[in-house]
């Protein structure tokens, strides 16, 4: 790979930029990829949470987990987890228990599938020591900031 700058150059490059930019190319991505398979990120975390629980979720458990991710709010993972159920793939209980369709399973397994070929466009080239010294880095910036981070 050609980078955008020497190594010299690059070490005085803002890391607000290009973490900027990395946001936007991965989520972008992913997001467009999503949509072709006729869905959005937050509805995929909805269908995630679901097909991966252990035990049956609330609407409550769920909004409660996502509302944070990339700042969707509470309002928007309630419309997100309408629409779920609206599509067929979530059936919602009283109290709130949410459980996934036959329809929903089907369509988390096709989507999973999506997932991981893009989690292997994303990592090519990249091994798992400079993956995981890159998420640790990042944090050490969160923290070193002032600001906070929260996933799973």
């Amino acid at each position: 790979m050609e980078y955008s700058h020497s190594d010299d150059e690059l070490i005085k490059q803002p890391i607000g930029y290009w973490s900027w930019a990395a946001y936007k190319a991965v989520v972008g991505r992913t997001r467009s990829a999503l949509a072709e398979l006729g869905t959005t990120q937050p509805q995929w975390w909805v269908l995630a949470q679901l097909a991966r629980a252990e035990e049956p979720r609330t609407r409550d458990d769920v909004c409660a987990t996502l509302r944070d991710y990339l700042d969707t709010g509470q309002d928007a993972m309630e419309t997100e987890i309408d629409a779920t159920v609206e599509r067929g793939w979530v059936t919602e209980y009283a109290g709130g228990r949410l459980e996934l369709t036959a329809e929903g399973r089907a369509f988390f397994d096709e989507v999973a599938a999506a997932q991981g070929e893009l989690w292997a466009e994303r990592h090519a080239g990249i091994s798992d020591e400079e993956y995981l010294t890159t998420l640790k880095v990042l944090q050490r910036f969160v923290r070193n900031t002032g600001g906070t981070a929260w996933h799973h």
